[in-house]
This record gives C-alpha cells, structure tokens and sequence, in this order.
C-alpha cells in the first residue's frame, strides 16, 4: 500500500475511533424523572418529565436502559454522560448495585460535565459508589484502605472545594457503613441545596459536606471500569437560592 493511502487509512481510522469516545454532546436516552417540589406538595397532576441523558466521553455501548427501565452502565470507556440541563437545589434519590468485585462509580453533581487536562471526568461533587470489595482489592504497600471509603464519600473533584463534615483528608466518610455488597441494592437519596449535600445510604444519613465552591451544575453519571445498574432515579427540584456566575458550571450546548 503506497504511504499516502495509508496514511490516509489510519488519519480515518483515528477520526472514526475519537467521534466514539470523544466530547460529543449527544442525546442518548431517557432515564429517570424529574418534577418540582410544588408539583410535589400540591399534588399536581402534572406528569413528571423525563430525563434526558447526554454523552460526554463514553459511547452509545457503554449505556443500556432495559426493558423494566433498569440503566445498565458497562463501565468503559471511562468518562460520564451528563443531564441536559442544570440543577441548583434538588433532592435526588438514585439505587445502585455494582455486579463486579471492587466495582467503582459514582455521580457528580453541581458539575460543569466536561473532562479536565487529561482526566477523562469532570468537575463537581462526587458521590461515590464503591463495592465493599475495593479495599481488599486495592491494598497499597501492604496497606488496606479505610473501610469508610466504600460507604458513601463525598469530596470535591477538579478544582471543586469543599469542607467535610467527616474528614478524611479533602474527603468526607460517612459516619456509619451502610452499602450493601455486589448484586444487593442499595438507595441514595442526596440532598442539594446552597452548597450543602447530606447523603442517606440506606434509609439513614450518614455524610455530608458543606461550601461547595460550585453549586450549580450537570448532573453526571460515571463509568469507571465496571459494571454497575442503576434504577429508580428521581430529582425533585427545590426553590433556586443566591448562585454567582463564579459558583455556576458554564452552560453546555
């Protein structure tokens, strides 16, 4: 083959592999509901709307919603799908079960839901979601880490601060263990506002974090190597509070 037909070969090659994987900022599916707390209060007839779901960096193979409305997420490539709008003060409730040993990942919120430097994830509030396996899976110079790192941390990620209601380092464990093992479910609810987040795991509030530099932002859900389902995702939207232009992610297109 003469080099420029080759080279022309692999140039495409390259181009067809990156609109995969690449920032893309598209549409790939419904998944969940959202509606506002009047709605909620005065019991509103209203239907709830759907959540639409767009890709950042991962591919249309990575995310499956099944037929029970069940979101299976692969885990590869890394990167995060993002909501198509932005949320300040909500309450999310989302149930998760990992299927894999030391499965790991988690959602982002208040998020500006593009890939920072060569880190394929983005800014925001981690909520992390980790397979109680993950320790015994990744001991560092014979040393475990903490079993707290697999119920629940919240921490800041990519230039997002925070300040930790349990401190763990930057990060914030949750005060009691309360995730249930691969292939068992296991319920967040999250609340947002100003700032704030509290986490229940499990019916019971165990962690928190406070002053969050972003408090605007995309909702993110992550793939980071494994296999993990998610079901039952709700975001009920609260009043808007005082929010700069500083403390908001850019809009996306």
């Amino acid at each position: 083959m003469n080099n420029p037909l080759k080279k022309g070969l692999m140039f495409l090659s390259v181009l067809l592999i990156s609109s995969q994987i690449s920032f893309s900022q598209e549409t790939l599916f419904e998944f969940g509901t959202s509606t506002s707390m009047d709605a909620v209060l005065s019991k509103s007839k209203a239907k709830e709307s759907k959540l639409k779901w767009v890709n950042v960096n991962t591919t249309k193979e990575t995310w499956k919603v099944m037929k029970d409305g069940t979101l299976s997420n692969t885990g590869l490539p890394i990167g995060v799908i993002r909501s198509e709008k932005q949320y300040e003060n909500f309450i999310l409730h989302v149930e998760w079960k990992h299927m894999e040993a030391g499965g790991n990942s988690g959602v982002f919120a208040w998020s500006g839901a593009k890939p920072v430097g060569k880190n394929p994830l983005p800014d925001g509030v981690e909520i992390q979601m980790l397979d109680l396996e993950w320790v015994d899976l990744n001991i560092r110079d014979g040393v475990k880490p903490p079993i707290a790192y697999v119920h629940g941390e919240l921490f800041g990620v990519q230039g997002v601060k925070t300040i930790a209601d349990n401190p763990r380092g930057d990060r914030s464990k949750s005060i009691e263990n309360r995730v249930k093992g691969k292939g068992e479910w296991n319920t967040y609810d999250v609340v947002c506002v100003d700032g704030v987040i509290k986490l229940s795991v499990n019916g019971k509030f165990v962690n928190g974090i406070s002053k969050s530099t972003q408090k605007k932002g995309y909702l993110c859900l992550e793939s980071e190597g494994a296999q993990i389902f998610y079901r039952n995702l709700k975001v009920i939207e609260l009043a808007p509070g005082v929010t700069s232009a500083e403390q908001t992610a850019a809009l996306l297109p």
